[in-house]
């Protein structure tokens, strides 16, 4: 029986650190991207010119391409690493079907078209069981993979098979796994941290110290209990480093983009001005106005998403809005 293959699809920070944890365990790794430039430059020079390029690769251990169709194709687990924004923008590209592929989502955020998290829209959309679908999250940093220090990834899937097959695969010296069958909520916290993370910039960007941050991230872990509880009720520990770890890596980390676009909303850049001088994507802002919507069908009680979504989309001034916020934490 042929050994199923793996494919990465995306070509940022993320996918590079799950190319480079893969190439750890596996003689094969399929990786697609759009840019055909930077394949031709890891074939020729063993690192991505663009995204953490301290990371060298074997490039025969590498089946790269810039057509979705010929991965698809090829890969029997697709693992999508994909900005959640442009991620419907991909998938129209598809000609060959989904069907029988096995999905993981390593994307922290909600799609824009659907309003659907990651896991939800290849559900909906390609009608992919939920069996088949899956969930790779932290607390991890890519830019931490790439120096080899020691991290930690959740994999949630309904197949416990399933999760514990990407989990050995992902496994390594530096990189500790565990699995978990909690696909809903781990996806929405990595969806929620990202905009925790913005909160947790531009506080420090306003000039609010330490003191206040462990307030915001003791709230912020509460209202992220809140929030799941309302889309997907389930027993689940929100203490457990899928949910707390990942939001306090991400709210706290100098490698968080999420933080430091919204250190520079603190500071008084407009969105468009932080997004430029970046020339990354925050998943945190598209996801703001998804996740706002979601609680307001829901009907719960999130006063840092609120403060964070006037903010960014009301073009409220930040200053009066976090005075606004601390009255309204505990």
């Amino acid at each position: 029986m042929n050994k199923p293959k793996i494919a990465v699809f995306g070509g940022g920070s993320w996918a590079t650190a799950i190319v480079k944890m893969l190439s750890e365990n596996l003689d094969e790794i399929g990786w697609y991207m759009r840019s055909s430039y930077a394949i031709e430059h890891i074939k020729r020079n063993k690192h991505n010119p663009n995204y953490i390029s301290s990371v060298e690769f074997h490039s025969e251990q590498l089946k790269l391409t810039d057509d979705i169709n010929e991965m698809v194709d090829y890969a029997d687990y697709l693992i999508f690493a994909i900005p959640s924004a442009f991620l419907n923008e991909e998938l129209k590209k598809l000609t060959v079907s989904l069907k029988g592929k096995i999905i993981f989502s390593a994307i922290k955020g909600i799609v824009p078209e659907t309003g659907f998290i990651v896991g939800e829209h290849f559900f909906e959309t390609f009608n992919i069981p939920f069996e088949d679908i899956g969930v790779i999250t932290g607390p991890c940093h890519a830019e931490e993979v790439a120096l080899e220090r020691l991290s930690y990834l959740t994999i949630a899937c309904k197949d416990e098979k399933k999760a514990t097959f990407i989990s050995e695969k992902l496994a390594s010296r530096y990189i500790k796994t565990k699995v978990s069958d909690d696909i809903i909520g781990t996806e929405y916290a990595a969806m929620l941290k990202n905009i925790y993370a913005i909160a947790a910039g531009i506080a420090h960007g306003l000039g609010y110290g330490d003191n206040f941050q462990a307030v915001l991230m003791s709230n912020a872990i509460r209202e992220m209990k809140r929030f799941i509880k309302k889309v997907h009720k389930m027993k689940r520990n929100i203490n457990d480093s899928a949910y707390l770890g990942d939001l306090l890596v991400t709210g706290y980390s100098v490698f968080s983009r999420n933080r430091m676009f919204g250190n520079m909303i603190g500071k008084g850049y407009t969105v468009k001005s932080a997004m430029f001088e970046m020339s990354m994507v925050a998943e945190g802002y598209y996801a703001t106005k998804s996740a706002y919507k979601i609680k307001e069908e829901k009907s719960t009680r999130t006063p840092i998403l609120d403060t964070i979504y006037t903010i960014l989309y009301k073009n409220k001034d930040p200053k009066i809005q976090f005075k606004k916020l601390t009255d309204l934490l505990d």
